[in-house]
C-alpha cells in the first residue's frame, strides 16, 4: 500500500463507527462490539500495510489543504515511531473491544459504551498521526472529552461522576497550557508543520521563548500522563469499567503525554531546563507511585498506582537526555502497554467472576481459575522485571542508564540507589498482587463462586502475555525491527548502538536487578501480615491530591460566587450598562493617546429625504426608550420603526442585500419578542407613596442617556474619520474584482459569506445552532408537565380540544396585535415559501441567499403557527427543528470536505455553466450547497426558538385552567 490517503481513513473510521454505534438499539451488544472490533482491525491492517515503506525509513504524509495562507493544513504523518504507537493503539484497542463484549452486562447501554470507546480511539489515533501542532492540540482535547464520557459511563455511580469530572478538569486545563506552548513552539520554528518543527532544534532552543514554551508543553504532558503532582486523577478514574481502565492505562490517554514528550524530544531535550524539570518530575512520580501501590487494597488501585510509577520511569528516562535513555523509554513504553493491559483484563475477570477486587477478601483463586491465574502471574512477573520477560529487558536498560552521568547534579549520585529502590517496590507490589490473589486457602464469603472466564474473554490476555514472553525470550526477532524503526525516526543521526540480547554477562545492572528482586520479595514476606490492616499509604497517605484539587476548586467557586454577589444582578439593564461602559472606555483609549482628526476628503451634502428618514428613525428610537417604562408593546413597535429606517438606509446606500436581510430579521424578531413579551416580569414601582419620583431614578435615567449619547457619538466620530479618508488598499476592491472570477457570483456580499469567508460563516451558523439549543433547553423546564395518568377516551378528546382551542386563542391574540386575519395568514404561507425559494436560488448573483431565504421561510412558519396554533401545526407538518439544524450543518461541512476530494482547500467552491434545453446556460456553483446548509440551520434555529416560546402559552392538561403569566404587559400598560 503506497497511497497516503488511507491515513485519513484510519482516523475517520473510528468516528464514523462511533456515530453508527450511537444509533444502534440499546440491547445490540453483539452488533456494536462487532462493528467496533472490525473498525479497529481495519485501521490496524491499514497501518501494518505501510510497514514496507516505514522499514525503508520513509515518512508517509497526506495533507488536506485547510488554511494554506496561515500555514495550517490537515496533515497526517506516519514514521517509525508513530507507526509503532498506532499499532499499539489500534491493536490493543481491538483486544479491549473483544474483552468488553464479554465483560459488559447486557443490561448496560452497550452501544453507547462502544460509541464512546471508538471516538476515544479515533482521538488517540488522531494525536499519533497528526503532522501539525494545532491538530495535535485539537485531538488532545478530544481525548480528554471522550475519556470523561468513558470514566463516567456508569453515571449512576457517584465515584464515577467524581472521577470523570476530576480527569476532565485536570487534563483539559493541561490541554490549554499545551495549546499555548505549541503556539509558541510553532512561532519559534516558523511553522506549525511537525516536520518543520522537528528540523528547528537550534532555532527553538536559542529563542527566548523556549523556557515558557517548554514549561507549558510539559504541564500539558504531565497532566495527561499523571505525573506528580498531577497524578491524583488517575486512581479515581478506576471507577470506569475495567475495559476502559485497561485501554487508558496501556496504550492511550496516559500514554499521550509520553508520546508527546518522545515526539518532541529531538527539539526540546538536551538543555538544563529539560533535564532538571523532566528528570525530577519523573523520579518523584516513580517513587510516589511505587510506594503508594504497595498499600492499595483494591486490585485496580494497585495497578493504577503502578501505572503512575512506570509512567514516571519512562518520563525519567526521557528527562536524562541521552540517546540510550530515549531508546529505553520507547522500549519500556511498548512493554508496559502489553503487561499492564493484560493485568487490568485479568483483574476484570476476577471481579467479574468473584464479585470483588478487594485483596483482603481474595485468596487461593489459582485452584478455581488456573488459566487466568497463570496469565496474571506471567504479566505481573513482567511488571516486576523477572528475567525472560519483556519487562526485564527495558528495566535492565533503565538501571544501566541510572549508572551513567548525565547532568552532573545530585540526581546522578542518588539515581542508582533510588532506581534500585523503586525496582524493589515494583517487585513488592507485584508479588503481593500474585500471592494474595492466587495462593493461600480457598476464599470465603465472596459474592459469587469463582470460576474460569469464557475462552473468548481470556483470548486478549493470552495474546498479550504471549507477546510478553516472546519479546522477553527472543527480543531481536520480535520487537527488534520495529523498535529500530521507531528509534531511528525519533533520534535520527543520534541513534546509538544498543543491544536487545537477554544476557550481557555479570554486570552492575544485573546485580541491581537481583537486589531488587530479592529485596522486594523479602520485604513482602516480612510485612505482608501488616498490609491488610493499612488503610492508606504511610508518609504520603495524608497528602491526597484529591483534597488539594477539591480545595482549589472550592476556592475558584467561592471567588466566582463572590464576584457574582458583588457585580451580579437580575436586571439585564445593569449588565448591559457595564458592558457598554467598558466598551466605551476601551474605545476611548486610542483617541486619548493618538488624538482625533478627520480625513482630507470633503463632505457631501445630505439629501433632504434621506435626512428626514433618519430623523424619523431617530425619533422612533428616542420615543421607544421613553415608552419602555410605560408600555413595552408600543416600545417594541417603535423599535421596529427604527429598524425599518435602517433597512431603507441600506437600500438608499446601494446595499439591497443588507436591506432585505435586515427587513426579514426585523419581522421575525418582532414576532418572537411579541410571544415572549407576556412572560416578562412586572416593572417595579418607581414612585414614592406621595407620587414623586425618587432622585435616584432621575439619576439612573440621566446616566443611561449620557452613556447612550457618548456611545453613539463615539461610533459616529469613528465612522466620520474613516469615511473622510481615502482607502487605496481597501480589501473591498479585492472582493469586487474577484467575486465572479473566484466565486462564480456577482452578488459580492453572498460570495463573501459562502466563499471568501465561508469558514467564518460555518462558525457563525454553528454558534447559531448552539444558541437555539440553549434557548430551547432553558425554556423547556417551564413547559407544562405531560399527563402522567390514563384518562378515558372522552376526557382525552376534551383535553385535546381545549389545547387546540387555546392554541387558536394564542394565534388570535397575535393576529389581533398585527391586525392580520387568520385566512390571509394561511394564504401567505405558500407565497412566502415560494419567495424564500426564489431568494435562495438567486442569492449568488442577486440580493438574497441562504440566510435571507431561511428567515423568510421562518416568517411563513410563524404565520402558520399564529393562524392554526402550535400543536395543530406540529401535528400536521411534523416540524422537527433539530433535524433541520443537523442537516444544515452536515450539508455545510460536507460541501467543504468535498473540496478535498479534488485537491483544494476546505470550503473551496467551484462554479460552471450548465446548459439546459429550452433555457440555455444556467450558472451553478457548489457554494449553493453551502448556502442550503445555512438556510436549513436558520430555519431550524428559528423554529426551535419559536416552539420553545410558543409552548409557554399552552396550559397543562391536568391543570384544567389557563396558565397565568407573570405579567401581561402585552395586553396593556403595566
Amino acid at each position: 500500500m503506497h497511497d497516503p490517503r488511507f491515513l485519513l481513513a484510519v482516523v475517520a473510521l473510528p468516528f464514523l463507527g462511533s456515530v453508527i454505534a450511537a444509533f444502534l438499539p440499546a440491547r445490540s451488544r453483539n452488533l456494536a462490539s462487532s462493528l467496533a472490533g472490525m473498525i479497529a482491525l481495519v485501521g490496524a491492517a491499514i497501518v501494518v500495510a505501510y510497514y514496507p515503506l516505514i522499514a525503508q525509513g520513509e515518512i508517509v504524509r497526506h495533507t488536506l489543504p485547510w488554511l494554506p495562507s496561515l500555514g495550517l493544513d490537515l496533515t497526517f504523518r506516519l514514521d517509525g515511531f508513530t507507526w509503532l504507537f498506532a499499532v499499539l493503539v489500534l491493536g490493543i484497542g481491538a483486544l479491549v473491544i473483544l474483552y468488553a463484549r464479554y465483560y459488559m452486562s447486557p443490561e448496560d447501554p452497550v452501544p453507547r459504551f462502544f460509541a464512546f470507546l471508538q471516538a476515544f480511539m479515533g482521538s488517540m489515533v488522531g494525536i499519533v498521526l497528526s503532522g501539525n501542532l494545532i491538530q495535535i492540540a485539537f485531538f488532545w482535547e478530544l481525548t480528554s472529552l471522550f475519556s470523561f464520557l468513558l470514566i463516567g459511563y456508569w453515571h449512576h455511580n457517584q465515584s464515577a461522576r467524581d472521577g470523570a469530572r476530576m480527569a476532565l478538569i485536570v487534563t483539559a486545563a493541561g490541554g490549554v497550557c499545551l495549546l499555548v506552548g505549541l503556539l509558541l513552539l510553532g512561532r519559534m520554528a516558523g511553522s506549525y508543520d511537525l516536520d518543520a518543527v522537528l528540523a528547528s532544534r537550534a532555532a527553538i532552543q536559542g529563542d527566548p521563548a523556549y523556557l515558557p514554551a517548554l514549561i507549558l508543553i510539559l504541564i500539558g504532558a504531565f497532566t495527561k500522563s499523571a505525573q506528580f503532582p498531577f497524578h491524583f486523577w488517575l486512581p479515581h478514574a478506576m471507577a470506569a469499567p475495567t475495559p476502559v481502565s485497561a485501554y487508558l492505562h496501556s496504550a492511550t490517554m496516559v500514554k499521550a503525554g509520553i508520546f508527546l514528550l518522545t515526539l518532541l524530544w529531538p527539539v526540546l531535550a538536551g538543555t538544563d531546563s529539560w533535564y532538571l524539570i523532566v528528570t525530577t518530575t519523573g523520579l518523584a512520580t516513580l517513587l510516589v507511585g511505587a510506594w503508594a501501590a504497595i498499600f492499595q487494597q483494591d486490585m485496580k488501585g494497585l495497578l493504577a498506582y503502578s501505572t503512575i510509577s512506570h509512567l514516571g520511569l519512562i518520563t525519567l528516562l526521557l528527562g536524562l537526555g541521552s540517546p540510550l535513555a530515549a531508546v529505553a523509554a520507547i522500549f519500556h513504553t511498548v512493554n508496559h502497554a502489553t503487561f499492564k493491559a493484560s493485568l487490568f483484563m485479568a483483574t476484570g475477570i476476577i471481579d467479574h467472576e468473584t464479585g470483588t477486587r478487594d485483596l483482603r477478601r481474595l485468596s487461593g483463586l489459582a485452584r478455581f481459575m488456573p488459566i487466568t491465574a497463570t496469565l496474571a502471574m506471567v504479566a505481573a512477573a513482567a511488571m516486576a522485571g523477572v528475567p525472560l520477560l519483556n519487562g526485564f529487558l527495558s528495566k535492565e536498560m533503565f538501571l544501566a542508564e541510572a549508572l551513567e552521568r548525565h547532568g552532573g547534579t545530585i540526581i546522578d549520585v542518588l539515581l542508582p540507589y533510588l532506581a534500585t529502590l523503586a525496582s524493589a517496590f515494583s517487585v513488592f507490589y507485584s508479588v503481593r498482587f500474585i500471592h494474595q490473589t492466587f495462593f493461600g486457602p480457598p476464599p470465603t464469603g465472596l459474592p459469587r463462586q469463582p470460576a474460569e472466564a469464557p475462552p473468548w474473554m481470556r483470548l486478549p490476555i493470552e495474546i498479550l502475555v504471549l507477546a510478553c514472553l516472546l519479546v522477553g525470550i527472543v527480543p531481536a526477532l520480535t520487537i527488534g525491527p520495529f523498535l529500530a524503526n521507531a528509534v531511528d525516526s525519533v533520534l535520527g543521526d543520534r541513534t546509538p548502538i544498543y543491544s536487545l540480547a537477554i544476557w550481557h554477562g555479570f554486570t552492575m545492572p544485573l546485580l541491581m536487578s537481583v537486589i531488587a528482586l530479592v529485596g522486594g520479595t523479602t520485604l513482602y514476606i516480612l510485612f505482608r501480615d501488616r498490609l491488610n490492616a493499612v488503610e492508606q499509604s504511610p508518609l504520603i497517605g495524608r497528602l491526597k491530591g484529591r483534597r488539594t484539587f477539591e480545595a482549589v476548586l472550592a476556592m475558584i467557586v467561592n471567588l466566582a460566587r463572590g464576584l457574582h454577589d458583588r457585580f451580579g444582578t437580575r436586571r439585564l439593564q445593569v449588565q448591559l450598562r457595564l458592558i457598554i461602559v467598558t466598551a466605551l472606555a476601551l474605545g476611548t483609549v486610542p483617541f486619548w493617546r493618538l488624538g482625533y482628526s478627520r480625513g482630507p476628503l470633503h463632505d457631501t451634502l445630505i439629501d433632504p429625504v434621506f435626512g428626514l428618514l433618519w430623523l424619523l428613525g431617530g425619533a422612533c428610537a428616542v420615543v421607544a426608550a421613553w415608552q419602555a417604562k410605560f408600555h413595552r408593546l408600543v416600545a417594541l413597535v417603535l423599535v421596529g420603526g427604527a429598524g425599518l429606517a435602517v433597512c431603507i438606509s441600506f437600500v438608499w446606500l446601494s446595499a439591497p442585500d443588507l436591506g432585505l436581510t435586515q427587513l426579514l430579521v426585523e419581522i421575525v424578531t418582532l414576532i418572537l419578542l411579541l410571544l415572549g413579551l407576556r412572560w416578562l416580569p412586572k416593572r417595579l414601582p418607581e414612585i414614592w407613596p406621595d407620587g414623586r419620583t425618587p432622585p435616584i431614578v432621575h439619576l439612573r435615567r440621566g446616566g443611561d442617556l449620557a452613556i447612550a449619547v457618548a456611545g453613539g457619538a463615539g461610533v459616529a466620530a469613528l465612522a466620520y474619520a474613516m469615511m473622510t479618508r481615502p482607502l487605496p488598499h481597501s480589501i473591498s476592491r479585492y472582493f469586487v474584482e474577484n467575486a465572479y472570477a473566484g466565486g462564480g457570483g456577482t452578488n459580492v456580499v453572498n460570495v463573501i459569506l459562502v466563499d471568501f469567508r465561508g469558514f467564518d460563516t460555518l462558525g457563525e451558523i454553528t454558534v447559531l445552532a448552539i444558541v437555539a439549543l440553549t434557548v430551547f433547553t432553558l425554556l423547556r423546564r417551564f413547559r407544562p408537565a405531560p399527563e402522567s395518568i390514563e384518562l378515558p377516551d372522552q376526557q382525552r378528546r376534551q383535553n385535546a380540544f381545549d389545547e387546540a382551542s387555546e392554541d387558536h386563542a394564542m394565534g388570535d391574540t397575535l393576529a389581533h396585535y398585527l391586525l392580520v386575519p387568520r385566512v390571509i395568514m394561511q394564504w401567505l404561507f405558500p407565497v412566502i415559501l415560494t419567495f424564500a425559494l426564489y431568494l435562495l436560488m438567486r442569492g449568488h448573483d442577486l440580493p438574497g441567499g441562504g440566510f435571507a431565504a431561511g428567515v423568510a421561510t421562518s416568517i411563513a412558519f410563524v404565520l402558520l403557527y399564529m393562524a392554526n396554533g402550535t400543536r395543530l401545526v406540529e401535528a400536521s407538518l411534523n416540524v422537527q427543528p433539530v433535524r433541520w439544524i443537523s442537516a444544515g450543518l452536515v450539508c455545510a461541512v460536507a460541501t467543504g470536505i468535498a473540496a478535498w476530494l479534488f485537491g483544494y482547500p476546505f470550503l473551496t467552491s467551484h462554479s460552471r455553466y450548465l446548459t439546459l434545453p429550452l433555457i440555455g446556460d444556467v450558472p451553478l456553483a457548489t457554494a449553493l450547497l453551502f448556502d442550503i446548509g445555512v438556510f436549513a440551520v436558520v430555519v431550524g434555529t428559528t423554529l426551535l426558538m419559536l416552539i420553545a416560546i410558543a409552548h409557554q402559552s399552552i396550559r397543562s392538561p391536568r391543570a384544567r385552567k389557563p396558565a397565568q403569566p407573570v405579567a401581561s404587559e402585552a395586553e396593556g400598560p403595566a
